[in-house]
């Protein structure tokens, strides 16, 4: 007897099964749902983001930033995240619906960005320019590259024409922030983790900054 085509389908009944259980049932659940009421103060999480803020997140995209950072703030037990004050909990699926796509990331080259907003947020403007155009300038063992091409280079002339920074290895230059640079540091403020969630609850209340949170981490260490 032949026991070649049992074992097929047994092989692609078992593969259809994980397959439906891990990928079909859990996107079909989430693609149906939106901002949701947080539990303990009512307000819609996730928040949704402003136009410049979605332009900022394909910016983002296109810089290629998830491979060098995660939004994926880790449990405890399997990092110290939250000690760090990366976050006041994990992060779960639905931080991430509003996004499109989601970019979590998988990589660590630098710090986890899913709390960025709060860490340095709308106080915090000048820092994220500067940070892009010249990172050693702020973290000096930064592994960041500058990301001068998002910014328009001129003569430093001392007149006031707009917001400018900049680099202390180029002088008598600084640069003006473009529209796209703008956009990618609505993103990066953008980035919040606000909600309360069932599977998460928020074991500590805090939005205190945390000592060098914009420290490089730890080198290809991957995100859990």
């Amino acid at each position: 007897m032949n026991i070649a085509p049992f074992v097929f389908i047994g092989l692609l009944a078992t593969f259809s099964i994980s397959w439906f259980g891990y990928v079909f049932k859990p996107q079909a659940e989430l693609s149906q749902h939106g901002q949701f009421a947080d539990p303990i103060n009512s307000t819609l999480y996730p928040i949704a983001r402003s136009g410049q803020a979605e332009q900022g997140a394909e910016v983002y995209r296109a810089q290629n930033c998830a491979a060098c950072h995660t939004q994926q703030v880790r449990s405890k037990g399997e990092g110290n995240d939250i000690e760090r004050k990366w976050g006041t909990r994990r992060t779960v699926a639905q931080d991430f619906l509003l996004d499109h796509p989601p970019q979590i990331g998988s990589v660590r080259l630098g710090p986890d960005l899913a709390n960025m907003g709060l860490r340095k947020g709308t106080n915090d403007l000048d820092w994220h320019y500067q940070h892009l155009l010249a990172p050693r300038s702020l973290v000096p063992k930064s592994n960041m590259p500058k990301y001068q091409y998002l910014f328009e280079k001129r003569k430093a002339t001392g007149a006031q024409f707009g917001k400018a920074y900049t680099d202390p290895d180029q002088k008598d230059v600084e640069f003006v922030p473009t529209e796209e640079c703008h956009a990618l540091v609505a993103y990066l403020i953008s980035l919040k983790q606000l909600g309360s969630v069932f599977e998460a609850p928020i074991a500590v209340s805090t939005n205190a900054p945390a000592a060098d949170t914009n420290a490089p981490a730890n080198t290809n260490t991957p995100a859990k």
